[in-house]
């Protein structure tokens, strides 16, 4: 038992039985059960009881035991002078200073079912996939669950990039820059690329646009790989950064993407030159993602981008490779819809047009489902993806519960609790 589980209990009203009897034997009628209050002071706040003929009302505080009234100094604390009842799992000692206040303690020990008991241990204890694989059920899923998560999600990102368009003037389109920068990335380059991105004032990429050698030249000049040139090729991006440098006094800083542990189609020489061709090929980008009203729109602004032809017989600078095309591959398209295009779309629209969010929502369900370590996961419990929007759902849930174990906060675990039957 944790304060945590016994507050949540509480909250819940997860009882075997509910006819409470102080410490004393005297009745106790829970009225209200209060507000949870995850701020300091009393645990429960606004409740009300009746015990003793009386009505009362007041703040109640709850405890593993009795005796914790007197190790958190209670006594002397005046946010704790209002309250009306004294909830503990283990009644273990006398509290004088409660009883002088005739403030009634009732013990719950014999009210929780022992197997909510050991359901929870079993989720906080246990090193499998999720904390409730043992007993999860995918019929406990909630209504909604998905579409709550995607919604979560979305307004969690959405504040990070408000916070960017504040720090760049409402920006949309450099915003927008900066976050696909992050997303061509991928795991491995995603901050130094955006660091690439964000040490570039977006207007000269405006300006330079029309010219794929120099948004090229930018780039991998930023990137600090154009100091000694391997071949003609580069001596020409060398010459037009040296160029461009000039007549925009860009920074000296450079940045390094690392090459370390990634597939050859995935090396930052690949990406950063096929983010040029994006820009390069779509003059009013922004307002293409923005307008677009179905997930195939999406895929014709994404499916034509390949890295310059340099790179159709190279991964890396002056090195030969078989001829291959750099093509965006669908996945690759999909991951970026997902993670840049998608949030920023809800982040344009959520003030001014009331039904945003169940337009991204279907775009999510539009999409394939991510194959991935924790989509496999989920599979093997039982629950498969059939899009997207559960995919993705899936995912956010796992980072933000099951990796935590904050079961308590889970409308799967709550339903998983509740139940009183042993399974």
């Amino acid at each position: 038992m944790t304060e945590k589980l016994l507050q949540y209990l509480w909250n819940y009203k997860i009882f075997q039985h509910f006819d409470f009897r102080d410490t004393e034997g005297n009745p106790v009628e829970i009225i209200h059960y209060g507000k949870w209050n995850t701020n300091a002071g009393p645990d429960f706040l606004d409740a009300q009881i009746k015990t003793k003929g009386l009505l009362i009302a007041g703040n109640i505080e709850l405890h593993i035991r009795t005796s914790d009234w007197i190790f958190h100094n209670h006594s002397t604390d005046p946010n704790y002078q209002n309250i009306i009842l004294h909830v503990v799992f283990l009644n273990d000692a006398e509290i004088d200073d409660l009883s002088r206040r005739n403030v009634p303690t009732l013990e719950l020990k014999d009210h929780i079912d022992e197997n909510v008991l050991w359901k929870y241990e079993k989720l906080v204890s246990g090193k499998t996939f999720i904390p409730c694989e043992n007993i999860f059920n995918p019929a406990k899923i909630p209504i909604a669950f998905h579409e709550e998560n995607i919604l979560k999600k979305l307004d969690e990102k959405s504040l990070e990039l408000e916070k960017s368009l504040d720090l760049h003037k409402n920006n949309f389109e450099a915003v927008l820059f900066h976050s696909l920068a992050y997303s061509f990335g991928l795991k491995v380059n995603a901050h130094i690329f955006r660091q690439i991105a964000e040490s570039i004032d977006f207007s000269i990429i405006n300006k330079i646009r029309q010219n794929e050698i120099q948004l090229e030249s930018l780039f991998f000049g930023v990137s600090g790989w154009l100091d000694q040139p391997m071949d003609g090729q580069m001596m020409l991006w060398k010459r037009e950064f040296e160029f461009i440098k000039k007549k925009f006094n860009i920074t000296d800083l450079k940045f390094h993407p690392k090459f370390l542990r990634l597939r050859p189609p995935n090396f930052p020489t690949i990406r950063l030159s096929q983010l040029a061709d994006l820009y390069y090929q779509h003059q009013n980008l922004f307002s293409k993602l923005i307008r677009a009203e179905s997930t195939e729109e999406l895929y014709h602004v994404f499916s034509p981008i390949k890295a310059s032809e340099y790179w159709d017989c190279h991964f890396n600078f002056g090195t030969i490779s078989k001829v291959q095309p750099k093509i965006l591959s669908r996945d690759f398209i999909e991951l970026v819809i997902l993670n840049t295009v998608l949030p920023l779309k809800y982040t344009y629209h959520k003030y001014h047009k009331e039904e945003i969010a169940g337009e991204v929502l279907d775009f999510y369900r539009n999409i394939t489902t991510e194959k991935n370590t924790i989509t496999s996961g989920w599979k093997k419990i039982g629950l498969n993806c059939k899009n997207a929007l559960e995919s993705q759902s899936l995912i956010y849930h796992y980072k933000n519960s099951c990796t935590e174990k904050n079961c308590l906060n889970c409308s799967i675990g709550f339903k998983l609790l509740k139940e009183s039957s042993n399974v």
